[in-house]
């Protein structure tokens, strides 16, 4: 195949390519070989070339660089974006000298991996993690629906929340626990994602809903993600993890009602009904107290959680409850705004809000906090 060279405003090179999420099953030896070929280029036009020549073969599929069924050697699935933007800083450099650090860091990525102590992150590979945000405002498009993952329940929050705490604040193997599980969305991907999980749920018909969901979703990874019915404000969390094999957690994610802005139950012991503000505070404290105790010093406390706005007035709850989690002795590490595009009470009625809003000045809610924590 053929390719032009391009070159950027500054005189580098620029090779074209369309951003995708394709993976490619290569042979790691003969990779490796390619790349060290390179170091011999004593120009950086032959280096050009060279690198052009490289992306020609990772994108050619009867290349020799790919790894191929039957082959003796074990192959390894890399990102094809990954590796097309590292060629391209390579051959973009403007002196070998540069060019060779940047080649040098590929192969390093290749061949060395780095992990950090809460996670599986491979620092030498990161920006292959296109997936992970990084950023405090989280632009939600949609649901994720895939696997047994469903939005039926009042009230449930996106999987991609836990998906991503769980991605950048845990290993494979690690202990996650829920203290207000409803149906189950922190553990389905826990099990999806390999991680061992528990989930406090005071309805016991939710619980049960939930344990069937998570039967329903294949366990890959042999982990155990189970549904606990009790009021997450008094159970025995560490009782509850040395029942489920486990001394600790090892991250700890808290999605509790936003007062009563949705009554999920009649139960008095559910923080939907607590009679003010004040007491759905010290109720989430006692939360916070209890799961907290469970949590590994210099690990992660997540807590997901919307404001309110009522008889006029907004009610900053999700700052109030910020409060409430650092004066039990947490670090707050992020403020997290997530946008929602709907709710349940104002799905098709756009246009009737912005009437409301227009009359009532205010502003319509289009955002909830995630705060992260850390346990000094």
């Amino acid at each position: 195949m053929t390719a032009k060279l391009v070159l950027n405003s500054g005189g580098a090179l620029k090779l074209p390519h369309a951003a995708t999420k394709q993976k490619v099953r290569v042979n790691p030896r003969k990779l490796l070989a390619s790349l060290e070929s390179l170091k011999n280029v004593e120009a950086v036009q032959h280096l050009r070339e060279n690198i052009l020549d490289l992306r020609g073969e990772l994108l050619d599929s009867h290349s020799n660089l790919l790894a191929f069924t039957g082959e003796i050697e074990p192959a390894e699935e890399l990102s094809l974006d990954y590796l097309l933007e590292e060629l391209e800083q390579i051959a973009g450099a403007f002196t070998l000298e540069r060019s060779r650090y940047y080649l040098n860091r590929l192969i390093k990525g290749l061949t060395t991996v780095k992990t950090g102590s809460i996670n599986d992150i491979n620092l030498n590979r990161w920006k292959e993690y296109r997936d992970i945000n990084t950023d405090s405002l989280w632009i939600l498009d949609r649901r994720d629906n895939s696997g047994v993952h469903s939005a039926q329940y009042w009230g449930n929050f996106v999987p991609q929340i836990p998906s991503q705490l769980m991605k950048r604040y845990t290993k494979q193997g690690d202990w996650v626990l829920d203290t207000f599980s409803g149906m189950g969305t922190t553990l389905i991907e826990s099990q999806r994602m390999g991680r061992n999980g528990v989930g406090i749920e005071l309805q016991a018909h939710i619980a049960e809903q939930s344990g069937q969901l998570l039967e329903a979703e294949p366990n890959l990874y042999g982990v155990y993600n189970r549904v606990v019915v009790g009021d997450s404000t008094r159970i025995d969390y560490r009782q509850v993890l040395k029942e489920a094999g486990a001394k600790s957690a090892q991250l700890v994610i808290m999605h509790p009602p936003y007062f009563d802005i949705i009554k999920f139950s009649e139960d008095a012991a559910d923080l939907s009904n607590a009679p003010t503000v004040e007491d759905f505070l010290e109720m989430m404290g006692q939360v916070v107290e209890r799961a907290g105790a469970v949590l590994d010093r210099g690990r992660y406390l997540a807590v997901v959680i919307g404001d309110k706005f009522t008889k006029g007035e907004w009610v900053p709850l999700g700052f109030m409850t910020m409060n409430e989690v650092q004066k039990r002795g947490f670090q707050l590490k992020s403020i997290i705004v997530k946008n929602f595009e709907h709710t349940a009470a104002k799905r098709n009625q756009q246009e009737l809000w912005k009437y409301r809003a227009l009359l009532g000045g205010f502003y319509i809610f289009k955002h909830e906090y995630i705060f992260l924590f850390k346990k000094s």
